[in-house]
């Protein structure tokens, strides 16, 4: 399976990272040139005040990157990882890939966890390390898309913006599914899972001013509507699913301590081929 990294043009460290880790795994992967918040021409457009409240230029870009992703996955017309380019990947991934190739059943699946409670099905999907997703709260770092997932997603931010993340959670149409143990998690997240990473552990989007608003009166009755939509999704799966913190195996991320050392001279590279 190939993999989209997520990158903006700047963040070389970062792509230089991914292009060692995914070859120490064995994964493709092309780069996908992310949207620069300072580039943003769009801003004014009527289309960001559609969310629960006003979203920073960085999260605005961040969803307009996550968005050119899926549409390269229906492009692409098989499923595709989508990594962010400071995520941190498990050892163990590339074993569920392969136990999944062929899988067209599922339209998502995320690798990774937050620190937050998820709320999953009570009994694991077949043979498969996967609990039935039915409600997450963040995070969009690390996740497998299917083309049937990327339409519902592009469908549903068509007319309405929100967090990337947000976008994902607040789609319950996606047959969408957790990896646990969980598989990755962002690089702010190591000293909370407790590894050390080679990578700066600070997230590069950080909320504005404008993100911390409470927003108008339109966006504060969306937010309502959406705590009541999360609360009856509590609801219509109360039988059969549970609420889970799920953490990362350290042992299953021993192998960060053997990749080579990031320096000036390591190439980023646009496309990184599997390793032999």
């Amino acid at each position: 399976m190939k993999a989209l990294v997520i990158n903006l043009e700047a963040a070389t460290e970062r792509l230089a990272f991914q292009h060692l880790q995914l070859s120490h795994l064995g994964i493709a992967f092309d780069r996908l040139p992310a949207f620069d918040k300072s580039a943003d021409e769009t801003a004014d457009l009527p289309y960001w005040d559609t969310w629960e409240r006003p979203l920073g230029r960085a999260e605005r870009a961040c969803l307009l990157s996550h968005q050119q992703a899926w549409q390269a996955v229906v492009d692409e017309g098989e499923p595709v990882l989508i990594l962010e380019d400071d995520v941190i990947l498990s050892q163990t991934l590339p074993a569920l890939l392969a136990r999944i190739e062929g899988t067209d059943d599922i339209d998502f699946i995320t690798l990774e966890t937050r620190g937050r409670k998820k709320l999953l099905s009570r009994m694991p999907a077949d043979d498969l390390p996967l609990r039935r997703l039915y409600q997450d709260r963040s995070g969009a770092a690390a996740y497998i898309l299917w083309p049937s997932g990327a339409r519902k997603l592009l469908a549903a931010t068509e007319t309405s913006c929100g967090l990337a993340d947000a976008v994902i959670c607040a789609c319950y149409s996606l047959e969408a599914f957790q990896a646990v143990p969980p598989l990755a998690f962002q690089s702010d997240r190591a000293l909370a899972e407790r590894i050390e990473v080679p990578l700066q552990t600070n997230s590069s989007i950080t909320p504005g001013a404008v993100a911390r608003k409470k927003g108008t009166w339109r966006q504060r009755v969306r937010r309502l509507a959406a705590q009541a939509r999360m609360g009856l999704r509590q609801l219509q799966v109360w039988n059969r699913a549970e609420r889970v913190l799920l953490s990362v195996h350290p042992e299953d991320f021993s192998h960060l301590q053997r990749l080579p050392a990031i320096t000036p001279t390591t190439t980023p590279s646009a496309r990184g081929d599997a390793a032999p």
